[in-house]
This record gives structure tokens, sequence and C-alpha cells, in this order.
């Protein structure tokens, strides 16, 4: 990462990310877009049991939303399962168990998800910032397997049905560290050089972005969205990045203000008059690249990264049957 792209990162990221950057962008908001009942709506959200993915989780169900959970801890899952049920009174509220590093089993969660369940809305919100090089026992780097490849099995898998849905829509949570990232699709398990988790998870969400986009042109049908939450308090920030959190926790936002967004891609009419594919921030599509900063792909490097991703999945899926 270049140090022009971190401080101007930095730089925006105090004005915009924190708390008081969510609060001026909220004197903007259209005070009903949230106004929705979602009653009969069916939402995946995945990592549902804690920060920005249990807060939107909440708002969906609050709303009368049908809502499924799907989270890798079966005590953390079926505890937030309980407290947005007592926080909502919406009893339709469904655990699943994944583990998003295992991609056989996103595969062989999503092929049964289908042929039981419908769906109108998929969260990708579950996420990983490992700051070790771990390898799954697939030999595959965990950040990289959590974040892109489990999105992209999970999402590519689901499509069917939620192409069969009114209105589908499918919202990534990315993060606005990706700006300081520009792909580099010769080293996607970050196997050369020395390893730092954080810059890893700023490329899985550049990767993401690139995917939101291809998908938002191979599937009109389909509403697809990618954005960035600002810098929330969250127990992944605080266990992830405790210098960062200890730096900046008073100046964080809320795990509500955090999920706005999503929630707002996830249910607002006002969405679906944005342009599938954009990157949002605060309710407004806004621009995937910082000013001069060289973060561009080209559309060769971009067509790799979803050939490997295919050949990736494709070989998995193999495996399953």
């Amino acid at each position: 990462m270049s140090l022009y792209r971190n401080a101007v990162w930095f730089v925006k990221g105090l004005q915009e990310y924190t708390k008081a950057g969510y609060e001026y962008a909220s004197k903007h908001f259209v005070p009903g877009d949230l106004d929705v009942n979602v009653t009969g709506r069916c939402f995946m959200v995945t990592g549902a049991n804690s920060g920005i993915g249990k807060a939107t989780a909440t708002e969906l169900a609050k709303r009368g939303g049908t809502v499924h959970l799907v989270c890798r801890s079966k005590d953390r899952a079926e505890e937030a399962k309980k407290e947005i049920i007592k926080s909502t009174n919406n009893e339709n509220i469904h655990v699943h168990i994944l583990d998003m590093s295992n991609p056989r089993k996103v595969l062989e969660f999503a092929e049964k998800f289908k042929k039981k369940y419908k769906l109108h809305v998929l969260v990708n919100n579950a996420g990983s910032m490992i700051n070790q090089r771990e390898l799954t026992d697939d030999g595959l780097e965990k950040n990289f397997a959590i974040n892109t490849l489990g999105t992209y099995i999970l999402t590519t898998t689901l499509i069917p049905v939620l192409k069969s849905a009114e209105d589908a829509r499918v919202v990534t949570v990315s993060s606005g560290g990706m700006l300081v990232q520009k792909l580099n699709v010769d080293d996607l398990q970050f196997e050369k050089g020395q390893f730092d988790g954080t810059m890893a998870y700023a490329q899985n969400k550049r990767q993401q972005v690139i995917l939101t986009e291809h998908w938002a042109k191979m599937h009109p049908e389909i509403h697809f969205s990618v954005m960035h939450p600002g810098w929330a308090d969250t127990p992944a920030v605080m266990s992830s990045m405790p210098d960062f959190y200890e730096r900046m926790k008073t100046k964080l936002r809320t795990e509500a203000q955090g999920a706005d967004t999503v929630v707002w891609l996830a249910i607002s009419p006002a969405t679906i008059k944005e342009k599938s594919g954009c990157f949002f921030q605060d309710r407004r599509p806004v621009s995937t690249h910082l000013p001069l900063a060289l973060t561009r792909s080209s559309s060769a490097d971009e067509q790799k990264l979803l050939k490997i991703l295919d050949e990736l999945a494709e070989s998995f899926r193999s495996k399953s049957t």
C-alpha cells in the first residue's frame, strides 16, 4: 500500500467513516426510506450472531421479515436468535450452522437451502481478518476462503432461487479499506512476501467489489450492491484490530449505524432506483477508487479472478457429488 493511498484514506476515514461522519450523512437521509413492512419476504444474513450482521438481522425482523441467520457457532447463533425474537416479537427466525471457510460445506448448505426455502435477499456479511497466514483443511488461505471464495460460492449457488423471487437483492458488506488496494490476481492467497492480515482483508474486499460489478451485469433480474459500513464498534474490530480500536473507540459508529446502509439496501424501495452493482456508503453510491491512487484493474485481471474462482468452486462441486 502506498503512503499516498494510506494518508488519503485515513483522512477520508476521519471525516466520513466515524460516528461524526454518520451523523453528518444522516442529515440527508430520507426519513421514510426504512418505513417498510417486509412481512412475507425472506432474508439470509451470514455472520449474523454479532456486530453488523446481528444488527441487520434485528432490523429486518423488526419489520416482519423471515430471517435466516447463518453462523459458525451454534451456541452464539441460538443466543442471537433468542435476543432477536425477544426484541422484535418476531418468531420467524431460523438458525443455520455453517463454516464459510469450507467450500464443500458452503456448497452443500446452499444447495439444500434453495430446495427447501424461498429467498428474496441475501446479505453477505460474514468475514474474517486473520493476522497470521493460516490454511484451511483444503489448503486455502483462510481470509481468502471466507471473504472471497465462500462469498462467491454462496452467492452463485443461490442465484437461481433469487431469480425466482420478486425484487431480489444481494447486499455484500465490504470495507473502505479496499480503497487502498489494487486487485492482485497473481497472488490471491498471499503466498509471496510478508503476510499482512489487514492488507489481505483489504484485497478480499476489493475482490468483493469486482464480483458485485460482474454479477450485476450477468444477472439483471437481481439488484446487487456492495457497501462500506464505516468504522463501527464491533467485536470483530476489537479482536482483529486492537490497536486501531484503542485509538479510535470514542469515534467509532454504533453497530446499528454501521448496519443502517445494509438495511436500506436490503429493504428500501429507494435502493432499486440506484444502478445495480454500485458501492455504497451512507445510503449513496460512491467511487470505488481514491483520486490518483492507481487502483483500477484491467478487464483481463478481473476476468482472471472470475475464472480462478469459478474453477475453484467447480473443483469443490465435483468433490461434493
